[in-house]
């Protein structure tokens, strides 16, 4: 109402004296000669105080007009008249805005902080009108508290009965309509959703020829299971048990005189992925590999089939560095990660007929397993004969990755993504469902955050991939199709794959540049969260023992060490690991064990955990992304080639010398720019969007330059010197320089010597473009 009061107040100044920036008073007083009344018109300016007792010649010269003493009547009804009407035009007006008046449509919130809203006296708003309210004003405090209103326990446990499927393996049916379940309730949120099709390449086992596992000429029991990506064909040979396949346990073997070449070599599953344990015995020249499940608990079933896949490597293994869109034609290839063995899983019951049948001498202590009804574990006999046989047939499947997006309002082409795998080869509970609820619910509850006030600077893009029981292929080719303009834009991604396996541990993967958002992250949790005891952190080192490094069959891994997006996963666990992944026993009564029957509030935890950090790297003027992170990291690596390059100069191995002085100033050029950075931050105007945008770009490229430049993404797909896998990156330079100090066969000094100069300016050019504009630049590399 003040507006309409002082627009008349300015007019009725105007009217008198032209000055809308004066007000004007009037005085009625009576002539003590007894003459005629007169009007007395005093002109103020805005804030100047009345002065009492002020009369004729007593008043402020400049402010003060006195009308003349004998004034004409005419006149003098003039100002009466006017004075009249301008008070009814005065009086209709307010009257007229105040009946008048429309309430405003509709509330954004009805509870919450920057909830703009007017009560009627009546209770009842007008339809029709939409009010315009000022953008809100939210601070950090605000939105951690919207988002923890908006996950509630309950929500989650409807949506994990919405999504809880017995079959959805990829490309089928179920998936399809899990699919759309996701695109329903991204429409209902007015996320503009849309889908991405992939045609890609799957392998699945016959139903008319399954694949066989004989003892001699005893079938070792018919199997559902089966290991995607297997090579196919029959072999014969002799049996021979190797633990968990990891390196060590193969060297192991060779050193106690049992020579893998054409054996059959018999696996327990643990330490590292399945894929890995065919690959490593792919190197020791096996010809065959069976892998099976212990029972991590004692009412684990034993008959139950194990399913997985055997890929090294992400995505559709026939399409290798790049994307499958529709049916493009594409030449005959295949990924290098594909095994040229036979892999095949097995039942426990199965296993334990082989042991108890297996001769030979005495495994080790650490080869012993947890099988019932073994009195010894050996290692095989020369009587010990299989015959595997895989069937396992390509097949052409349509795939759908569903999309959701909430738009930035400063920079909406900048976005960090939060996917989960929606598929699964069985039921898939903890693997897929899990995920894909907190997918959901996080969407939904931050777009109700933007309805309530909440204006993040930045895109959050939520994402539902199929096949990633096959090594992330959706995801993948996603990241392949988009793969010279994701690295420019993605800034950091959020698995949601099993995040929930129990209740008393908290573990995370991620890259550097995000460990101090995660610490952060969990401090302001852990007065807040159900399980914040598992965020208490005394010192440093109990936040880095939360943390693992990234696998291959991470769902962060591709988008980490192929695309260069910082990524991040993690899981609520226990002390013992959640061991029905792959089977039909991840299913919600066995995660309801792992969760002490507190599954809706571990998800609540899980989404908290997931939803801040995405609100904070959409909240802040820069990204929370620590450059700095990194100089410790690539200086603990150097540190350690320095040291394999003075053992090789004492042992004499090499005929010209080895220096590592410019690798060590790339690393001191890395961490000068990534302190200027800092400093720059602190020293400017975070108010300046321009300014914090040249800021953010040069720290959303770090990652990216970390992946070699010198090596093709197609036939090196992983090309990330710190967490990829190949000749490029560090951890092989060091096996490398060991190697050669040691004369191993293979190790080659000019091949070393490029390996030391691409690594050094990998770092360099990284610190290059992170320092900022090339006429910025101060290196004497």
């Amino acid at each position: 109402m003040a507006g309409p009061i002082n627009q008349a107040r300015a007019k009725i100044s105007k009217i008198f004296n032209g000055e809308p920036q004066s007000y004007t008073r009037f005085n009625l007083t009576q002539n003590v000669d007894g003459e005629s009344s007169h009007v007395e018109v005093k002109l103020s300016g805005d804030g100047e105080e009345e002065m009492d007792g002020t009369e004729a010649g007593h008043g402020h010269p400049a402010s003060t007009y006195r009308l003349p003493q004998r004034p004409l009547r005419p006149y003098r009804n003039v100002c009466y008249g006017a004075l009249v009407v301008l008070l009814i035009f005065l009086a209709g007006y307010l009257i007229g805005y105040v009946t008048h008046r429309k309430p405003e449509a509709s509330k954004l919130a009805e509870t919450g902080p920057g909830a703009c809203t007017t009560d009627q006296p009546d209770g009842n708003q007008e339809e029709g009108v939409i009010a315009v309210a000022p953008e809100p004003s939210l601070d950090w405090s605000d939105l951690t508290s919207m988002l923890q209103r908006s996950l509630l326990s309950s929500a989650f446990d409807n949506q994990l009965r919405n999504f809880a499927m017995d079959s959805h393996e990829a490309g089928s049916s179920g998936d399809e309509v899990l699919a759309n379940k996701v695109l329903d309730i991204f429409k209902s949120l007015d996320m503009n959703p849309w889908i991405d099709e992939h045609y890609v390449q799957l392998q699945m086992p016959p139903p008319s020829n399954p694949n066989k596992v004989l003892f001699g000429s005893d079938e070792i029991g018919p199997t559902k299971g089966y290991l995607a990506y297997s090579a196919k064909g029959t072999k014969e040979g002799k049996v021979v048990y190797a633990n968990y396949g990891q390196n060590e346990d193969l060297k192991y073997l060779r050193t106690a005189g049992l020579d893998l070449t054409e054996k059959i070599v018999l696996m327990r599953t643990g330490q590292i992925s399945l894929a890995e344990k065919v690959a490593n015995a792919a190197k020791f020249n096996a010809s065959a590999v069976l892998i099976y499940t212990e029972p991590p608990f004692n009412s684990f079933d034993t008959s139950t089939d194990l399913y997985g896949h055997v890929h090294f490597g992400t995505g559709d293994p026939y399409t290798p560095g790049f994307p499958s869109f529709n049916h493009t034609q594409f030449p005959p290839a295949k990924s290098s990660g594909l095994p040229e063995i036979l892999a095949q899983t097995i039942t426990a019951d199965m296993a334990l007929k082989i042991h108890q049948k297996m001769g030979g001498s005495d495994a080790p202590e650490h080869f012993k397993g947890k099988l019932k009804g073994i009195s010894k574990y050996r290692l095989g006999g020369d009587g010990d004969k299989m015959t595997v046989t895989v069937n396992n047939a390509l097949v052409d499947t349509k795939i759908h990755n569903v999309f959701g997006v909430i738009k930035g309002f400063i920079d909406p082409d900048h976005y960090v993504v939060m996917g989960a795998q929606r598929d699964s080869f069985s039921k898939g509970y903890a693997k897929s469902t899990v995920g894909t609820c907190l997918l959901v619910e996080l969407a939904r509850a931050i777009a109700e955050m933007t309805k309530a006030g909440f204006r993040p600077r930045r895109s959050i893009v939520f994402a539902s991939w199929s096949a990633g029981d096959y090594g992330s292929v959706g995801a993948t080719e996603w990241l392949e199709g988009y793969l010279s303009s994701l690295d420019k834009k993605a800034f950091t991604y959020i698995s949601l794959d099993g995040v929930v396996q129990g209740q008393t541990q908290f573990r995370a993967s991620a890259s550097p540049l995000l460990h101090s958002l995660l610490k952060d992250t969990l401090n302001e949790l852990k007065t807040v969260s159900k399980y914040g005891d598992l965020f208490q952190f005394s010192s440093p080192r109990d936040f880095e023992n939360t943390l693992e490094t990234m696998r291959m069959e991470d769902g962060a891994y591709p988008f980490l060490a192929f695309s260069g997006i910082p990524s991040i996963s993690f899981r609520f666990g226990s002390d013992r690991a959640y061991g029905y992944f792959g089977t039909a026993l991840d299913n919600k009564a066995n995660l309801d064990i792992a969760t002490g029957q507190q599954l809706g509030n571990v998800c609540v935890s899980a989404a908290q955990v997931a939803g801040q950090m995405a609100l904070r790297l959409v909240h802040d003027h820069i990204l929370r992304l620590d450059v700095t992170s990194y100089t410790r990291i690539i200086r603990k690596h150097v540190v350690m080639i320095n040291s394999r390059v003075n053992q090789l100069k004492h042992a004499g191995t090499m005929s010209a010398p080895l220096s590592p002085k410019w690798l060590m100033s790339a690393v001191g050029s890395y961490s000068r720019a990534a302190d200027s950075v800092i400093n720059e931050i602190q020293n400017s105007d975070l108010e300046d969007q321009e300014k914090c945008r040249t800021i953010n770009n040069r720290i959303m490229r770090v990652e990216h330059n970390l992946l070699s430049q010198y090596v093709s993404p197609r036939d090196v797909p992983f090309r990330h010197i710190i967490f990829g896998t190949g000749d490029h990156t560090v951890s092989a330079l060091t096996d490398h320089l060991k190697d050669l100090k040691e004369q191993v066969v293979g190790s080659d000094a000019d091949l070393l010597r490029n390996q030391f100069a691409l690594t050094t300016w990998t770092i360099q050019s990284c610190a290059n473009d992170l320092a900022g504009d090339v006429w910025a630049l101060d290196n004497e590399i």
